[in-house]
């Protein structure tokens, strides 16, 4: 399966000192967005300060308006308040989803914990109708545990 093979250059992406933090975030939306086909956008979202909302952090994938999303609002919203995982088969289904482009059918956001604290969480689109699995869920979980090893 090929989310297992991304293991390891996750791992090399996370354990690159030479690179800053966003950087390194951004090569990790490059990877996944590059070698999953149906991972179409690929982004971080971080609490900004004390207050409550995310903020967008490193991303690929089409310009979003959504730079700043309030607590509650949206499936990333959602995810910052409920601390856990939301795999949207359908978004057209959701009452409280925010649409970034018609393209998108389903969406996956993962929160990341640092400390027991959720600090963010990584959100990916795709204009593939229902294409997540437990394996994706798994896998993005891998990904945000190693993400937050670098935010402490």
């Amino acid at each position: 399966m090929i989310l297992e093979t991304l293991k390891p250059q996750i791992e090399t992406i996370v354990e690159n000192s030479q690179k800053t933090i966003n950087e390194r975030l951004l090569n990790i939306c490059e990877l996944l967005e590059e070698n999953i086909s149906y991972y179409n956008w690929v982004g971080f979202y971080f609490r900004n300060g004390d207050k409550e909302e995310l903020k967008l952090g490193p991303y690929v994938g089409a310009p979003t308006d959504h730079t700043i999303i309030p607590f509650g609002k949206g499936i990333c919203g959602q995810v910052a308040v409920s601390n856990q995982n939301f795999i949207v088969p359908d978004v057209s289904a959701q009452d409280n989803y925010i649409a970034c482009s018609i393209t998108v059918k389903a969406e996956i956001v993962i929160p990341i914990f640092v400390n027991g604290k959720n600090i963010g969480q990584i959100d990916i689109d795709s204009n593939t109708p229902d294409p997540f699995t437990k394996a994706d869920e798994d896998f993005l979980e891998y990904v945000c545990e190693q993400v937050a090893s670098i935010l402490t």
